[in-house]
């Protein structure tokens, strides 16, 4: 009766095993991972209100500014090949990383107002571009099969793209903001309190991150067969609890030293498993899967340079004339109106295919960038007009971006997560600093061919995705 009781006891007590498909980190972890991704966006967008107005001031040139916006991410590039060679498979050091190089980029960025020094707003940038490889970093996490499940990867992609658009709207209007209160000295002023709060920020963050933050197990190595010329001699000679003799334990080390090299500094490797081999339809699915990458950040990195630009310039196109604290809110405005929408899309994720949400947003960015060509066309640009535009552009390639490394990482294998990462990560830098050029030459080159490149590059991507439609499909969640 007892010994009946204690197994009920240990089956009622057992934990129940967890289906793989559906496993997740531990919260305060992700909860660090998303919410450095995040900061990241707003430290990305924070200056974009006044940053075409900060470098006049230092001497520069509106498509200066758009470089120094986008520039951050061609250093971030840089730097990620030799940051992989030292993370060690974990995210702690990346962390660090990101949070020292923040903190480091916004004070330059800062300082060079009272330096009267125009290069010194870029070098700053190009520092806190080192701290935008977490963004790789964020995204192999939200991947990562030792601890998020296949049918987990594009919710949290979605949350990522939540913290996205957290960035590009809060970022600008907090910009925009601070720019209108001025706080007139030399140190801390419309140009540079946006740095020094956010250095602020992420010195506080670092420390918190420091001690929260617990990093995924490392991967362990393959077991090994240990020869017994490799053992200690007292082990060697020593009896076995189980009354196996000194005699016996040789007869049987001879046994197993007839299968073995008898080199004792040889290791006998397991047999490795079946390469795993591409086929054309996933190399079509791969270089889908980057170009989207690409296109929803050189497009959404455009419109953010080209809304304070474009409204503040004397286009004849443009009715605005906005100071960087109008433009900011409407760049805020139109990304705040996206929120409902995304943490909808977090809910319908676990039940719509990444194929559906790449086609919807791609439609939603696509009508925008339509309605953008008829008003310039026809002279009807206005407030209401050009909000709608940017609301849907912001919606859709937010939307579309939530599933371009997600869909991939369920097709190839897990122990690829680190290289499809890398490969995502570099179409969207490649996005972002193209784009924030772009945008600030918009005006520049004509606005009508402003827009009309992205509507021929979403093409390409309709062309693409089109043919290689049922090679997209892969698991909900």
């Amino acid at each position: 009766m007892a010994s009946s009781q204690s197994q009920d006891a240990v089956e009622v007590n057992a934990p129940v095993a967890q289906d793989p498909d559906f496993k997740l980190p531990k919260l305060a972890s992700l909860v660090i991972v998303l919410l450095t991704s995040g900061l990241l966006q707003i430290s990305f967008f924070i200056i974009v209100s006044s940053a075409n107005l900060y470098a006049e001031h230092l001497g520069g040139t509106a498509t200066f500014s758009g470089l120094v916006i986008g520039i951050p991410t061609v250093f971030s590039g840089l730097s990620l090949l030799p940051l992989i060679k030292l993370d060690q498979g974990g995210y702690k050091r990346p962390l660090h990383f990101a949070c020292g190089s923040a903190l480091l980029g916004h004070v330059l960025y800062a300082v060079a107002y009272k330096a009267i020094y125009l290069y010194l707003i870029l070098i700053g940038r190009i520092v806190s571009g080192l701290s935008f490889t977490f963004w790789m970093y964020a995204k192999r996490y939200c991947s990562d099969s030792r601890i998020v499940g296949i049918r987990r990867r594009t919710t949290l992609a979605g949350w990522l793209v939540v913290g996205q658009a957290i960035g590009f709207s809060l970022g600008p209007f907090v910009g925009g903001l601070l720019y209108k209160v001025g706080f007139s000295n030399s140190i801390f002023n419309g140009f540079t309190s946006p740095a020094w709060i956010m250095a602020a920020i992420w010195a506080v963050f670092w420390v918190v991150a420091g001690m929260l933050f617990e990093d995924v197990p490392r991967p362990t190595p393959a077991p090994l067969e240990v020869e017994m010329s490799r053992l200690p001699e007292s082990e060697a000679t020593k009896p076995d609890q189980g009354g196996v003799t000194p005699s016996d334990r040789s007869k049987n080390a001879s046994l197993v030293q007839v299968n073995q090299v008898p080199t004792a500094n040889v290791e006998i490797a397991a047999p490795e498993p079946e390469r795993f081999r591409m086929t054309a339809p996933q190399w079509g699915v791969t270089a889908t899967m980057c170009w989207f990458a690409m296109t929803c950040f050189f497009i959404l990195g455009a419109w953010e340079a080209n809304i304070p630009v474009f409204t503040g310039s004397d286009s004849p196109l443009s009715p605005f004339h906005f100071s960087p604290f109008a433009a900011g809110n409407l760049i805020a405005l139109g990304g705040a109106c996206t929120f409902p929408f995304l943490f909808l899309n977090l809910l319908l994720a676990r039940k719509t295919q990444d194929r559906i949400t790449l086609a919807l947003g791609t439609f939603l960015g696509s009508a925008g960038l339509f309605i953008a060509i008829a008003i310039l066309k026809t002279g009807t640009v206005n407030y209401g007009s050009l909000f709608m535009c940017w609301f849907l552009i912001a919606l859709g390639f937010n939307l579309a971006s939530t599933v371009t490394l997600s869909l991939l990482s369920k097709q190839l294998p897990g122990k690829w997560n680190t290289r499809i990462s890398m490969i995502i990560q570099y179409s969207n830098y490649s996005g972002r600093v193209t784009g924030a050029v772009w945008g600030g030459a918009g005006v520049k080159v004509g606005m009508l061919n402003y827009v009309g490149l992205q509507i021929g590059i979403v093409g390409i991507g309709v062309v693409m995705f089109s043919t290689l439609w049922r090679g997209l499909k892969a698991k909900t969640g």
